[in-house]
């Protein structure tokens, strides 16, 4: 069966009804695959759902399923295809206009909205790009992955209180998804200067995903700045 990837890593469009997005904790970032729909029942039609839906894997996994139907033709998916193919090449302009050509065939899926976002911000357009990440989170609330490029769209804004309320609330409702532990640690230490929440997703990072060598750095370095902190706030008293 033929499908349309979208150019966020992990995002599929099957081409029958459902946008799947699955995730897991697996080297920090979220594996995504097409979930193909469960067998009819004998006599009995398989209800489709009418909205986005979020269900979590069972059997000890540990992970998501994002699913949305999708109405797109043949026209919009073929724009939709071009158009991650040109995020990829460097060529926003173009890919913002097809993207925007599927939004408006279908406003409610949350993944051209997310690929537009990429395209404007890359074209320094935050107010264009907040507009669709905002929309997808209505759509998906806490949505992993437009959290994710919210909360990094706010922190470049020097918005950094928002964006720390961006990632919270992404990573409350999808902790396997990884990228927001690690962002909103940088947030922490490196804009908020909130050394203790910095600390405490950077090691919650690290166990999650222990191959990633930079994080442990990172911590070690912060165990290091704190440690300085403490004998500075000591020899002032």
């Amino acid at each position: 069966m033929k499908r349309l990837t979208i150019s966020r890593p992990g995002f599929l469009l099957p081409a029958l009804s459902l946008l799947v997005l699955a995730g897991c904790a697996i080297g920090g970032q979220a594996k995504k695959e097409p979930i193909a729909p469960p067998l009819p029942v004998a006599g009995k039609p398989v209800p489709q759902p009418s909205g986005p839906s979020v269900k979590r894997l069972g059997d000890g996994k540990e992970g998501f399923l994002i699913m949305e139907p999708s109405n797109l033709d043949g026209q919009a998916r073929a724009d939709f295809e071009k158009a991650n193919e040109l995020l990829k090449a460097g060529e926003y302009q173009k890919s913002a206009e097809l993207m925007e050509k599927v939004i408006a065939k279908a406003p409610g899926l949350t993944a051209p909205r997310i690929n537009a976002a990429s395209a404007y911000s890359h074209m320094s357009k935050p107010e264009q790009a907040e507009q669709h990440l905002k929309a997808a989170l209505e759509a998906i609330p806490g949505h992993p992955v437009a959290g994710n490029e919210y909360g990094l769209l706010l922190r470049k804004a020097g918005r950094f209180v928002e964006a720390r309320a961006a990632y919270e609330k992404s990573l409350a409702a999808f902790p396997e998804y990884r990228p927001l532990e690690r962002n909103l640690a940088i947030l922490c230490d490196l804009y908020l200067k909130d050394l203790a929440c910095a600390k405490a997703h950077y090691e919650a990072y690290s166990r999650a995903t222990p191959d990633d060598k930079q994080v442990k750095l990172w911590i070690a370095d912060l165990q290091a700045r704190t440690g300085q902190v403490a004998m500075s706030k000591g020899g002032g008293q």
